[in-house]
């Protein structure tokens, strides 16, 4: 009986599919071995729609002349000149791809409003095609704009990350950071669990 339970669950556990757990991190996350890409020293003006920095690539839903590079929206805790600025329709999604896959990313971002707002930003995760999670962040004064820090980790690794803003007529986004966290992986986990479960039956046998 105890071999047949054993067995059952082994199975569950290969013909799971995988998924991913994505949590919300802060910048103190993404310490040694991080990268930060930062937008310094590029001209007010540069198109983001197919830029490429330190290897990660740039893309806008709704094409070029709508999002660019400008110091705007001024100084908060989070961005600062230069960054990534929208001065056309800011409902677009601005696809970032990255050069490597990593588990961990986030970055500083503000939207043209002094209020709070719900759901400010949105970051939709993906392993090439593969769709891996989403999570959503607030925008806070920050002090003068609603923003903050949108960081996430996730138990599967992903190279592609699909952002929407909104809220305000108007996003910046800046301080970009990619890592390679270490997290239990879920097939790890229900390993780890299947081996309690076997230490359990087993006591209760020899109690028996």
């Amino acid at each position: 009986m105890q071999s047949k339970i054993l067995g059952l669950l082994a199975l569950a556990i290969v013909a799971a599919p995988a998924s991913a757990s994505v949590v919300a991190v802060g910048a103190g996350a993404f310490g040694a071995g991080s990268t930060l890409t930062t937008f310094t020293g590029l001209a007010d003006g540069t198109e983001v729609n197919g830029l490429v920095v330190d290897g990660i690539t740039f893309q806008y839903s709704l094409g070029d002349g709508l999002v660019i590079i400008n110091g705007g929206p001024g100084e908060t805790n989070n961005v600062s000149p230069q960054n990534v600025v929208s001065i056309g329709d800011p409902a677009g999604v601005l696809t970032i791809v990255l050069p490597s896959l990593v588990n961990a990313f986030g970055y500083g971002f503000a939207i043209l409003s002094s209020d709070p707002i719900a759901s400010a930003t949105t970051m939709s995760l993906f392993n090439g095609a593969t769709a891996v999670g989403s999570l959503s962040f607030s925008g806070a004064p920050d002090p003068a704009f609603a923003g903050g820090f949108a960081g996430l980790q996730s138990t599967l690794a992903f190279d592609r990350i699909q952002v929407i803003f909104s809220g305000g007529p108007a996003f910046a986004l800046d301080n970009i950071r990619t890592a390679n966290i270490n997290v239990p992986e879920p097939g790890t986990l229900a390993l780890l669990g299947l081996g309690i479960v076997g230490l359990g039956l087993g006591r209760r046998r020899k109690a028996a």
